[in-house]
């Protein structure tokens, strides 16, 4: 009865309290869930002696970690738009065969995953940016982390489930839970037993396995709108085409940080330094700082416009995408806003050497001076996904960094020596931007007018 009136409540419930609602949790699930690398940064940054190296070895691990979060995103967030909206459809079965197969991909993916970037992280490591100097340190954290790769998997890409049925509480507690005890961790295990990098590896290996048993453990229970069963892990040919079409563009937009990740530390290599590549270590965690909260809102609201399309509720989707896109637009005007006028405020908070506090500072207004509208594009792609729109997903998400930022990175660098970096990320935000709120007025007219179509039939 309750998981009843749980899912009845996101077609139901006045829009604002409920957006209040499911947003809140979600947003201090992904800032906690952020925590995991930030935390890790911070407290290697600040280790006595070599921690400005050891943050630089561990950033050129970034790229890594983010292809590892892409593919529970194919999985995860390919699935459950697609399962909330069955959810809206009354079709219990559906979903749960959705949820199942999201779930054997992501354990496929974990083993392929861990095999292969074990085997070749050196290379890969040197590619993305490490030297001579900073590759021991990046080698050891990445060789620990890799081992709790199913870990992250599951607790990442099977948690969207849970907050795709309503339950946001639920979903930001096994971010939480895990965080909390990451932070716990940490400096007992870098600084109190000197395990260094693989202590701060190690902290967040044991953490992520915890989140993973938490999601599981809802997943199966009966407060699941939908559960988790064994018999719907075999993978089937229709199920995973359609959560490849819609998971296929969070996953270009998370495994196209490792592309992003190689040609900006690269670029700083070659045109700078390891200090260079340092300033980048820290802004991609700012980066993260800024959008994170953004798109914990649009996934907090994502399930509401999924099951409300699914239900043909029109007045309730537009309502919805509405309130989403000024509180995206909000947060990263406020957010990046800070790191375009007081720079300082961030820089600090992730190493105690003052040359590379001092050259963070001087690039960061340039590279964040995009991300302060990029709202507005966070807002229309989530709410694609949230309709089922995979290919104009897939486009958005190949543009900012595939068709723009990359080959940006690579040219003006070749005219502006390597403040050329810098300036092709907001160069690329802002044409990303633009070009998405286009797309979108034209994409949405139409989704509209099907809906409109189908109540018409419907009645006949």
């Amino acid at each position: 009865m309750e998981k009843e009136m749980n899912k009845e409540r996101l077609g139901t419930e006045p829009l604002g309290r409920l957006m209040v609602s499911l947003a809140v949790p979600a947003v201090a699930a992904q800032l906690i869930n952020v925590l995991y690398n930030i935390v890790d940064r911070i407290y290697i940054g600040h280790i006595r002696g070599y921690g400005d190296i050891a943050l630089t070895g561990v950033g050129v691990t970034f790229p890594i970690i983010m292809l590892i979060s892409a593919f529970s995103a194919f999985a995860g967030m390919g699935g459950a738009p697609l399962a909330s909206i069955e959810l809206g459809k009354k079709d219990i079965r559906k979903a749960e065969q959705i949820l199942g197969n999201s779930a054997g991909m992501i354990v496929l993916f974990s083993i392929v995953l861990t095999i292969g970037f074990s085997i070749f992280k050196t290379p890969v490591l040197y590619a993305f940016g490490a030297s001579e100097v900073t590759i021991g340190y990046a080698k050891s954290y990445i060789g620990i982390y890799l081992v709790g790769t199913i870990f992250v998997q599951i607790a990442v890409g099977l948690n969207t489930f849970i907050s795709g049925q309503g339950e946001s509480k639920v979903a930001m507690l096994s971010v939480v839970i895990g965080a909390l005890l990451n932070i716990c961790l940490d400096p007992v295990l870098i600084f109190v037993l000197d395990m260094g990098v693989k202590g701060a590896a190690l902290a967040t290996v044991v953490s992520q396995a915890v989140s993973a048993a938490w999601v599981i453990r809802f997943l199966t229970s009966k407060r699941s709108s939908m559960k988790l069963k064994t018999e719907h892990m075999r993978l089937k040919k229709e199920i995973v085409v359609r959560i490849a079409g819609l998971g296929i563009s969070p996953f270009i937009m998370q495994s196209t940080e490792s592309m992003v990740g190689i040609t900006l530390n690269s670029g700083l290599q070659n045109y700078g330094g390891d200090l260079y590549v340092g300033t980048m270590s820290i802004m991609t965690s700012i980066m993260q700082l800024i959008l994170i909260p953004v798109q914990g809102i649009s996934q907090g609201v994502q399930p509401i416009i999924s099951y409300c399309y699914g239900a043909g509720d029109k007045e309730r989707v537009k309502g919805t995408f509405t309130r989403l896109l000024i509180a995206g637009l909000l947060g990263t005007l406020i957010l990046g806003g800070v790191a375009v006028l007081a720079p300082g405020v961030y820089a600090g908070i992730f190493t105690s050497n003052e040359e590379l506090i001092r050259l963070t500072c001087q690039v960061m207004p340039v590279y964040f001076l995009g991300i302060t509208i990029f709202g507005l594009q966070s807002a229309c792609q989530s709410t694609f996904l949230a309709l089922g729109q995979a290919k104009v997903s897939l486009f958005i998400a190949l543009l900012r960094k595939v068709i723009l930022l990359i080959p940006l990175a690579v040219i003006f660098p070749r005219f502006m020596g390597v403040m050329g970096v810098y300036r092709a990320e907001p160069v690329a935000d802002i044409i990303s931007v633009v070009t998405t709120c286009v797309l979108f007025a034209l994409t949405m007219r139409k989704v509209l007018r099907n809906m409109d179509n189908d109540q018409k039939e419907a009645a006949n």
